[in-house]
């Protein structure tokens, strides 16, 4: 994120100014470090002769011209990416000439060189704040205004924006800055809608294309012509297509931005960008090789987040950052509604959603933090770490609740309305919820007050009494908060009642209500037998951690886990054990034992693959020091022993060796999975192809089997973006002394690219061998506040969080952050991923703590 705009700065240039239009004329033809952006905008000033400032970051300015006049190019601010305007007329056109930089980082627009047949692809990726790394603008959400881009690029080069282009001219030659050059093409966009700049995008490069046609609109998918033979396009354009079905269905209004346009883009630094007609996806969406199921479910997820945006983001769009959440919760809800209702993968959408998302939002809302989900955004530094458990995960989970309490049709009412009272505009909180409160008929306040306003999760347990019979004779739900947070929230929640009937946990009663305060009764249950296992929260209809009493988790860790007959109160009793386990409440060799009897029984490859890494966290972060290896063994063998069983071609089986594989440490699985790699015995229905190599050469380099040498050979058999990517994770996984050294060498050098440093960061990071990692706690406090200040945003968020030492898990890790804090002062993103860094070390001291108290 290029600048740090405030949001009193941002109030008050939108209190001036009203933005009617942006032409950018971009030449791409000359040079890789730098392209020439010329700008003209055209606004009016509320307030004649006031002085405003206009964004553009890291650029060299060749003249600026202010309603005729020429400015003095050398008052660019570059440091602050800000040139001053003064004197402004009541309409203004400004025209800025400039050569801005192309990046490696993913922010801005960014440059990738395919290392298979050295073609030149670029993309840009601009929020929350970095449109004007690309041209110059007044880069807030609350300042939209049309978009006109004209594009001279190479002749054999696609280029893609917001709206469908009206001109390509090929030009056999063509004067640029530097004399005559080779043959381009010019390509001209006509102005869009009005929308923010954030969402303003550009893709250019050799793009492979596919087309199709629904509804009346154009659909595009592009992708790299290297990986172009990869491409599923049935897959995408068949959720894209149940996508605008379900969501023109339910909006009661048509997408409004003319094509629609999917592009998988290399490099890109987050998993897609809702870019208007124009969106950006990550590149590994593409499958060049075998995945599960639960990765092609989460592209789809993905696909159908983005479209949401299109009408709440890009047609009707938060007035400043605020209410991000607003964008990102509900686009998260209705993808995985959309998921529900209109795709194959039905109502088991639900329960990825109680497994995956609100195992975020519970891990992110129990950190220092935490914050409301309405957040305070003083400047874009706050925003920049706010994409996160809360935004998205809770903030879903929330207005899934929202819909418990008004009902899905007064929901869906309201943001009808909502879109028809402010399509074009922007809006705050308050606009949606008086929207929802016409059309349900309630009063929202203390709801926006309680779940909006507020921070951390509840904790709901049973408690009760029974009687000689086994009938309860009292009934309640107990709800906790901590006293630093001690909001108790009213709760629409589902209470089950399970029993083993023919060997099938079978539900055998359900209770609807309304838990309120730190005791509710529920008088309907009086009298009942008590069951095998009692499920607060079932049906997952509210955000709230729950617990299991003594005899429902017996019921699960001694074979209950395994007869459930449908997959979310499975899925709600694996999440209860883990946050028992996270939280110290349950032990992580009783979590591994739930793990090694019922992981069998779970066929959702979502849950099957999310409760495999948490379980190989738990032991590796934990477990008690002395347990450590008698976990990783048990669920090497759990997961040996599954994948040998596996039905051949099957998911599971997939999904089984892999996880294997990041566990495997004695000399017979590093052989087996060597034997494998040389394809020597292996399975029937497994397919070694180019992933799953890497999975395993990075396995048996971790366990000393493989070097270097072997890794270079690797890349010779795979000398993609992906098998460079996977050799730089390999290489610094190598688990010597001098190999851990060269890869933190190169992490703080900065010259990696974006994508290049998370792998090598991933790798270093490895785990297993946690001696290796020693001298890298002191060397990342003396680096962090330095790569803060002088990286990117986005490559210094990686270098905090993944090169914190999360695995020195002792007290002095944690006492050298808030060292660290009291001296260096770092900035609010900085010290807030600090503070998170050492919850997780305490967090974990207290696992091990009940680990070892229970052996």
């Amino acid at each position: 994120m290029a600048g740090n705009l405030t949001r009193d700065e941002a109030r008050e240039r939108a209190r001036l100014l009203t933005v009617q239009s942006y032409s950018v004329e971009l030449d791409l033809t000359e040079g890789d470090e730098r392209f020439e952006s010329v700008t003209t905008v055209h606004f009016t000033c509320a307030q004649p002769g006031a002085d405003t400032f206009i964004d553009l970051h890291n650029a060299r300015v060749r003249s600026v011209v202010l309603n005729g006049t020429r400015l003095d190019a050398g008052a660019y601010d570059e440091e602050a990416g800000r040139f001053p305007l003064s004197g402004l007329a009541e309409r203004n056109e400004l025209r800025i000439d400039a050569d801005c930089t192309y990046m490696r980082t993913g922010e801005g627009l960014h440059r990738f060189v395919d290392p298979v047949d050295k073609r030149v692809y670029l993309h840009s990726q601009f929020e929350t704040a970095d449109a004007h790394r690309m041209y110059a603008c007044f880069d807030q959400p609350d300042l939209k205004a049309t978009f006109e881009l004209t594009v001279l690029a190479p002749a054999d080069w696609q280029v893609i924006s917001n709206s469908a282009p009206d001109e390509s001219l090929e030009l056999e030659q063509h004067e640029g800055r530097h004399g005559t050059l080779q043959a381009a093409k010019r390509w001209h966009f006509p102005a869009t809608p009005v929308m923010s700049t954030y969402i303003t995008a550009l893709v250019a490069g050799p793009y492979a294309s596919v087309h199709d046609e629904h509804d009346g609109i154009p659909l595009g998918i592009y992708v790299r012509q290297s990986l172009a033979e990869h491409l599923d396009a049935d897959n995408i354009f068949e959720v894209t297509k149940q996508g605008f079905d379900f969501f023109h269905r339910v909006f009661g209004l048509r997408y409004p931005f003319g094509k629609y346009d999917q592009l998988f883009v290399p490099e890109f630094n987050a998993g897609a960008m809702e870019n208007a007609g124009c969106v950006t996806f990550l590149e590994d969406y593409v499958f060049r090789s075998r995945v599960t199921d639960a990765l092609i479910e989460r592209r789809a997820e993905t696909i159908l987040h983005e479209m949401a945006h299109m009408w709440f983001g890009d047609l009707v769009t938060m007035r400043w950052w605020d209410d991000l959440w607003l964008n990102e919760s509900f686009a998260t809800y209705m993808s995985v509604l959309c998921q529900a209702e209109a795709t194959r993968w039905g109502q088991g959408a639900w329960t990825t959603f109680a497994n995956v998302e609100k195992a975020w939002a519970y891990r992110q809302d129990q950190l220092p933090s935490t914050h409301p989900i309405a957040a305070d955004i003083p400047d874009m530094h706050a925003v920049e770490v706010n994409f996160d458990g809360i935004t998205y995960a809770k903030g879903a989970s929330v207005l899934k609740q929202l819909v418990a309490y008004v009902g899905l049709d007064n929901f869906l009412a309201g943001v009808r309305d909502y879109f028809n009272e402010h399509a074009w505009g922007n809006t705050e909180l308050k606009d949606l919820l008086g929207a929802l409160e016409r059309t349900s008929g309630r009063d929202l306040s203390s709801w926006s007050k309680e779940w909006l306003e507020t921070s951390w999760v509840n904790t709901l347990r049973p408690s009760f009494d029974v009687d000689a019979e086994g009938r309860f004779t009292r009934f309640e739900v107990l709800q906790e908060a901590p006293a630093d947070y001690p909001t108790l929230r009213s709760h629409r929640v589902a209470i089950g009642l399970y029993s083993d009937v023919l060997g099938v946990l079978t539900r055998v009663k359900r209770v609807e209500l309304d838990v309120v305060g730190a005791r509710t009764a529920v008088a309907e249950l009086v009298g009942e037998l008590q069951p095998d296992l009692v499920l607060v929260n079932d049906d997952d209809l509210t955000y709230a951690k729950v617990r299991l009493d003594e005899r429902s988790l017996a019921t699960v860790v001694n074979g209950g886990i395994v007869k459930f007959a449908d997959s979310l109160p499975r899925a709600l009793c694996w999440s209860a054990a883990w946050d028992m386990t996270r939280d110290g409440e349950m032990a992580t060799r009783d979590y591994v034992t739930l793990v090694e009897s019922g992981i069998h029984s779970v066929r959702d490859l979502t849950v099957l693959q999310t409760v495999l890494r948490q379980a190989r966290m738990a032991v590796q972060q934990y477990a008690a020091p002395e347990w450590r290896d008698t976990g990783l063994a048990t669920l090497a063998a759990t997961l040996r022993r599954l994948f040998e069983g596996a039905e051949a071609g099957s998911d599971h089986q997939l999904a089984y060796l892999n996880a294997f594989a990041e566990v495997a440490t004695s000399k017979a699985d590093l052989d087996l999975l060597h034997a494998i790699l040389l394809g020597l015995n292996v399975p029937a229905g497994l397919t070694v192809d180019a992933d799953l190599r890497w999975t395993l050469t990075r396995a048996l380099v971790v366990g000393g089997v493989l070097g270097a040498a072997d890794i270079d050979a690797e890349l010779v058999r795979d000398a993609t973006a992906t098998g460079e990517r996977s050799a730089a994770q390999a290489r610094a996984s190598i688990p010597t002394e001098e190999a851990k050294a060269s890869a933190w060498a190169r992490i703080v050098s900065g010259e990696l690219s974006g994508a290049v440093l998370r792998s090598t960061i991933l790798g270093f990071g490895e785990p297993r061998r946690v001696d290796l990692l020693e001298p890298y706690g002191p060397a990342f406090f003396a680096e962090v506040t330095g790569i803060w200040k002088n990286w990117t945003s986005d490559s210094a968020q990686n270098f905090a969080v993944g090169c914190y030492p999360t695995h020195l898990i002792r007290p002095e890790t944690a006492e050298a952050t808030h060292e660290l804090i009291a001296s260096a002062q770092p900035p609010h993103g900085l010290k807030r991923l600090l503070l998170e860094g050492a919850d997780g070390i305490n967090r974990a001291l207290r696992a091990r703590a009940k680990d070892a108290a229970s052996a």
